[in-house]
């Protein structure tokens, strides 16, 4: 080790030089795009909510004390930085500099997503006493969107499939995601059409303990599940203002954005 410590380096690093740095591109693009404030305000539409998604997530995490972990707030800063950094990037395409509070305040998306502001000005998540009119969205969009997977998978198995053994649990499936969408009459009468069909059902699918034969529904009950099926399908797929009352505060600022 003396010997070691008595010899002089191979070679000594040089000290930094600014003049080698090397700028990092990796979140532009390759060529340069331009957007319309239209694009713009799709774009900090598309980001506001995803930043209210993380907000949201993070106090209900601080909420459940046990679940939290001394690495999840950097982690959550950390994103909630980048958001704020793309928002800022996006708003470089307007013709004018603005500050993003002022621009959400301007074109009302501190409306729509309040915790976003409240982040953006101090820097902190919150949450808020009412309910923002942009809650729903998400949570709605992926009912529908459930309603319909589930109703073309059990139409197409009605159809094509020779066993009918998982009707009853499909029928189910639907019936409890119906029963989580309240006051939309056309689903109402779905969801009591499948109430006072379904014993019936289950009693035709029932077969004997050790039997080879795989269940099989009659063919009233097939063709009334068919029918129910393509109700359901056409129902959601209408996207009717009944249907979509969830939706509206999203979709009504993008109608005005492209009016």
């Amino acid at each position: 080790m003396a010997a070691v410590s008595l010899t002089d380096p191979l070679c000594k690093p040089c000290s930094y030089n600014s003049y080698f740095k090397v700028e990092v591109y990796v979140r532009k693009p390759l060529m340069p795009i331009h957007l319309s404030s239209d694009q713009v305000a799709l774009e900090m539409l598309c980001l506001c909510s995803q930043l209210d998604l993380l907000i949201r997530a993070q106090v209900h995490q601080e909420q459940l004390k046990q679940d939290t972990s001394p690495d999840d707030l950097p982690c959550f800063q950390k994103q909630g930085a980048e958001l704020i950094y793309q928002m800022n990037q996006c708003l470089e395409h307007l013709s004018e500099p603005v500050l993003l509070e002022d621009y959400l305040d301007a074109v009302g998306l501190s409306t729509l997503f309040p915790r976003v502001e409240v982040y953006v000005i101090h820097g902190s998540p919150v949450d808020m006493l009412e309910r923002p009119p942009s809650d729903e969205y998400f949570p709605h969009i992926g009912k529908l969107n459930q309603l319909l997977v589930l109703s073309q998978q059990l139409d197409e198995d009605i159809k094509h499939l020779g066993s009918h053994k998982y009707v009853a649990h499909q029928l189910s499936a639907i019936y409890q995601v119906l029963n989580t969408i309240k006051n939309i009459l056309p689903l109402c009468t779905i969801r009591k059409d499948i109430e006072a069909n379904f014993k019936q059902l289950k009693m035709a699918l029932f077969t004997e303990e050790g039997s080879k034969l795989e269940p099989q529904l009659p063919a009233q009950y097939a063709s009334w599940v068919s029918d129910l099926t393509r109700n359901l399908i056409s129902t959601v797929l209408s996207l009717s203002e009944e249907l979509t009352g969830d939706l509206s505060p999203v979709m009504e600022f993008i109608s005005n954005i492209s009016s």
